[in-house]
C-alpha cells in the first residue's frame, strides 16, 4: 500500500502514511483533542525517535512502557497527552501482534465486505464506532481499500464530494473545508443544547 497522503501537511510524515498501514492506524488512533496535523504527524515522529524508517507493531508492543511514555512525552511532545496515548498505542500494537500477527494490514487485506472490516476496525483498542467509520472511509477514499459495501459501512462518511473527515482531505483547500463542516457541527450542537428546556437532556 503506497498512496499520496496529506493529512500530517508535512513531507515525510505523509510518505510513512502513505505507505504504512500500521502508521495509518496509529495516526487514527492519535486523531482526538488535538489539530489532525499533530496527530498524523506523530507516527512519523515515533519512527524517528525509534531509529526507524517506519513502525513495528511487535517492536513497540514490546517496548518498556515508560520508555514508550518518554519518547512520546519527548518536546514536542508527539501529543496532547503523552502518556495516555503511548499506553494506547502499546495497547493497540499488542492487539495486532495477537490478533494479526503484527500486521496492520490484515485487517482489511482480502476482506470480502466492508461491514466485515468494520468490524474488525471495532474492535481495535482506542477505536470507536466513529473512528472505525472514518478510516475504513478513508482506506476506501485515499488508499483503495474498497470491499463491497464500504461506502454504507462507513455512514455519511463514505459519501461520495462530501467534507466531514479526515477522509476527505486532499490538500489544504479540502482541509478548510473540512475544518469548517467540523466547527458548523459544534455551532449546531451547541445552539441545540442551548435551546433545550430546563432539567431536559
Amino acid at each position: 500500500m503506497s498512496t499520496r497522503i496529506r493529512l500530517a501537511q508535512q513531507p515525510e510524515a505523509d510518505e510513512l502514511l502513505g505507505r504504512s498501514p500500521l502508521a495509518a492506524l496509529t495516526g487514527m488512533l492519535l486523531d482526538q483533542q488535538v489539530p489532525m496535523e499533530w496527530a498524523f504527524s506523530g507516527p512519523y515522529t515515533i519512527a524517528v525517535r525509534m531509529g526507524r524508517d517506519d513502525l513495528d507493531a511487535g517492536e513497540i508492543a514490546s517496548y518498556d512502557p515508560e520508555a514508550f511514555v518518554a519518547l512520546l512525552s519527548e518536546k514536542p511532545a508527539v501529543h496532547r497527552y503523552p502518556g495516555s496515548m503511548a499506553r494506547r498505542v502499546q495497547q493497540l500494537c499488542q492487539y495486532l501482534v495477537e490478533h494479526y500477527d503484527g500486521d496492520a494490514e490484515a485487517i482489511w487485506r482480502d476482506v470480502a465486505t466492508g461491514r466485515e472490516v468494520l468490524a474488525r476496525l471495532n474492535a481495535l483498542p482506542g477505536f470507536g464506532a466513529q473512528k472505525a467509520q472514518i478510516f475504513l472511509a478513508l482506506l476506501g477514499k485515499r488508499f483503495g481499500v474498497r470491499p463491497e459495501g464500504w461506502r454504507e459501512a462507513a455512514g455519511a462518511y463514505g459519501d461520495e464530494g462530501s467534507y466531514r473527515s479526515v477522509a476527505d482531505i486532499t490538500g489544504p483547500e479540502s482541509l478548510a473545508k473540512v475544518r469548517a463542516f467540523k466547527q458548523e457541527a459544534k455551532r449546531a450542537a451547541k445552539a441545540a443544547k442551548s435551546a433545550r428546556p430546563p432539567g431536559k437532556p
